[in-house]
């Protein structure tokens, strides 16, 4: 019984967070979908880039099931097996292809397939039970279970929401995790420039005070 609770508990939470993913893209330009907003290149369409290979191999490579269609910056060549593209991405040399959109790559391709590789996912977590074992080979203890995985990936999303959150926070105020609390929380601009200013003065007054200890 907790098996299935749980299995479903996580499996919801993670079908929220793509919701999140794609919501935060929802009425912006192309541009803006694209455009690093960051010092280190982040951006709204990569991190749903990025997701998407992350959930392709984590559901997929990882429980032998995986995603039939080939990813396009995954590809290290016609001959190359996936185990030494997957090594050399998680050794950090794919030169971080999956975090951002060629200009020859559309936003309705990359959220398409995300949606796809979605559902392959949920095939995966529907087949197999909570404790089904997989192997994900450049993790320190590789031998893991379904519920890793769903925690793992859950997590992903979630911390890349909150990325997604910013950025959009950056572009016109919206925030959340859907359209309702996407206004900044039914507060007003004058609201938020108040708040703003108020944590602003509690900051200079704290270094103020902490030169004056020393």
């Amino acid at each position: 019984m907790i098996d299935a609770f749980a299995k479903e508990y996580l499996h919801g939470d993670l079908r929220s967070g793509r919701a999140t993913m794609l919501w935060k893209i929802e009425g912006l330009a192309e541009y803006d979908v694209r455009r690093p907003l960051t010092p280190t290149g982040t951006n709204l369409l990569g991190l749903i880039k990025h997701l998407t290979i992350t959930e392709a191999w984590y559901f997929g490579e990882v429980f032998g099931r995986p995603f039939p269609e080939r990813l396009p910056w995954r590809d290290g060549g016609a001959d190359e097996p996936d185990g030494a593209v997957l090594a050399r991405y998680f050794d950090h040399k794919l030169e971080l292809a999956d975090m951002w959109a060629n200009a020859d790559e559309s936003r309705v391709e990359i959220v398409d397939r995300y949606v796809r590789i979605g559902a392959h996912s949920d095939a995966t977590i529907a087949a197999l039970d909570i404790d089904a074992p997989g192997h994900v080979p450049w993790w320190p203890r590789p031998d893991v279970m379904l519920f890793n995985i769903l925690v793992h990936v859950l997590n992903e999303t979630n911390r890349h929401a909150g990325h997604a959150d910013i950025l959009r926070e950056q572009l016109d105020g919206a925030v959340g995790t859907d359209a309702a609390s996407g206004a900044g929380h039914g507060r007003d601009v004058t609201f938020w420039e108040h708040h703003r200013a108020r944590i602003e003065r509690a900051a200079g007054g704290s270094g103020t005070a902490d030169s004056l200890d020393s």
